[in-house]
């Protein structure tokens, strides 16, 4: 007989797997329950039996779902102290009962759990999903957006997906993040500016404006660039560093005497032999 659950320590739905086949795909079911804060997983008349270590080792130390996992002979016993159960079905079924996608779920589930409700989704076997009268018991159908070519999920997948909603649903924010960025103050334009001049003195003195007529182009569609990037000045600074570092310019070959790619000094082996001989 399966032991009672405090209802007050369910943080969610119940997911509830019908004759599961595979230990693997249990454990990788309760890893992904993990993952989004589900805990109650209930399983009818798996086929290898339970407890399972090969479920165990596929959690991945959700052990804590393991270990309340609760097991039972037929899915009427398995739904009846929940209020409310969604079943998951790729393929359109006979019958009145609403349709909804996993983001609406996800929203419905939420709401019912904040009233107070017990609830569940339900997922199929691995080969061929709920049968019609299973179907039947749930109040809803949740379906996935997925090809309809290639419709079949992963039962790890499927509850992967519907665990995530049920998170989403209850972040104050739904494109909230566990951890965010640095906060970047865009570059004042002074030393935006400051950048443009350093740059173009160093390609100026590289030859890089030619033929000379053709500068001022140049010049704007560079500054037009640099200005779409709305960098900062920590990374005004980086470019900065970067272009110091290519304008250095040998005692022989000082700034303004045209292309530093002219020192001989920085030709290949071959090339430099050839320019010390026509020298």
């Amino acid at each position: 007989m399966p032991t009672a659950v405090d209802p007050a320590k369910t943080a969610g739905p119940a997911i509830i797997l019908v004759e599961p086949q595979l230990g693997e795909n249990i454990g990788m079911v309760a890893r992904a329950m993990a993952n989004f804060g589900l805990s109650e997983l209930r399983l009818v008349n798996p086929r290898d039996g339970w407890p399972s270590e090969k479920a165990r080792a596929a959690a991945s130390r959700a052990d804590h779902v393991i270990d309340a996992t609760r097991v039972f002979d037929d899915l009427a016993s398995a739904v009846a102290d929940l209020n409310f159960v969604f079943a998951t079905t790729a393929r359109e079924r006979d019958g009145f009962k609403p349709v909804r996608g996993p983001v609406e779920a996800g929203r419905v589930l939420r709401a019912h759990v904040e009233a107070g409700l017990r609830t569940g989704i339900l997922f199929g076997r691995e080969r061929f999903g709920l049968y019609n009268e299973e179907v039947g018991l749930a109040d809803e159908i949740v379906t996935f957006p997925v090809d309809p070519s290639f419709s079949s999920l992963n039962i790890a997948q499927a509850v992967l997906l519907m665990s995530y909603e049920w998170m989403k649903s209850g972040l104050a924010e739904e494109t909230a993040t566990n951890f965010s960025g640095p906060e970047l103050v865009p570059a004042t334009k002074e030393q935006l500016h400051s950048l443009f001049t350093y740059l173009e003195g160093a390609l100026e003195a590289r030859g890089y404006f030619r033929p000379e007529e053709k500068k001022p182009k140049m010049v704007d569609n560079l500054r037009a660039v640099l200005t779409r990037a709305s960098f900062t000045e920590p990374e005004l600074k980086v470019l900065r560093g970067i272009i110091s570092s290519l304008d250095r310019f040998s005692p022989a070959m000082p700034r303004g005497d045209g292309s530093p790619g002219d020192d001989p000094r920085r030709l290949p082996a071959t090339r430099k032999r050839a320019a010390d001989k026509e020298s």
